[in-house]
């Protein structure tokens, strides 16, 4: 099966992953695209929402809730993201007043759950990993809100770091030491021509999958080690998106290269 599917920067709602074209059943992924003074007017029956913000600024609300004018960046490369947490069966309208984008991860809500706006100031940021794969890490959708499966970040990568490294996974029902999570990720290059590296492999390699990422690519995970790196000369950007049947960081790594973070 190929996990990798590609965006190619269509205005208004695209669908990218969906439980019936994807290998993860419960996370789904659309792009939304607006130009300066449209709106789009969305609700998800039965699905909460993460949406995150990639760039330019919007007006978003809806039933219960307002948030106002919100982003500060016009590329996912100029700061911290502004991103909201929409519970399912809640109405909500994105009234552009620049051009903006917007990834929507949608989980299955087991729950009912309040909106939450998360901006600049919420975001955690945190410096993971070692020389060699070093990434800074922006926690936005986490375990400081309440949610039912739904659980976002993203990653900024130098040219030939790896992220996700040592390969980890997070496919088997092992408490606490692993949780079930599906998991996708999003590309973006600070230059047109820019490309990294994904892979995605299980222990016994009945999946052992290689991919070029480019500029608005997606790969998904539905199970399986998922370690990516970034071309020299190229800085990365990848959104994460999971669902999780436990909210957090559930993982184990791949045993034949954990000593090296021992």
């Amino acid at each position: 099966m190929n996990y990798k599917k590609h965006w190619n920067g269509e205005e208004g709602l695209t669908s990218i992953y969906t439980k019936e074209t994807a290998g993860c059943q419960q996370l789904e992924i659309d792009v939304l695209k607006l130009d300066a003074g449209q709106v789009f007017e969305g609700i998800e029956t039965e699905k909460e929402c993460g949406l995150t913000l990639l760039s330019g600024h919007c007006i978003l609300s809806g039933d219960g809730f307002d948030f106002g004018k919100i982003g500060e960046r016009m590329s996912v490369f100029e700061g911290k993201a502004y991103a909201a947490y929409i519970p399912a069966n809640r109405h909500f309208t994105v009234n552009a007043v620049t051009p903006v984008e917007i990834v929507i991860a949608k989980c299955p809500a087991p729950a009912d759950f309040e909106p939450v706006l998360i901006t600049p100031n919420d975001v955690i940021v945190k410096h993971l990993g070692k020389p060699g794969f070093q990434r800074e890490a922006h926690f936005l959708i986490d375990e400081r809100l309440q949610a039912g499966r739904i659980y976002i970040g993203e990653n900024f990568i130098q040219g030939g770091q790896w992220s996700s490294y040592p390969g980890h996974k997070h496919d088997t029902e092992n408490m606490p030491e692993e949780g079930f999570a599906e998991e996708i990720y999003f590309y973006k290059y600070n230059k047109p021509q820019g490309f990294g590296i994904q892979k995605v492999y299980n222990d016994d390699k009945s999946i052992d999958e290689t991919y070029t990422t480019y500029e608005n690519d997606f790969v998904e995970m539905p199970e399986g080690y998922h370690p990516c790196t970034t071309a020299p000369g190229y800085n990365s950007y990848l959104l994460w998106m999971m669902s999780c049947d436990h909210r957090g960081f559930y993982m184990s790594m791949d045993s034949n290269h954990v000593w090296m973070v021992q």
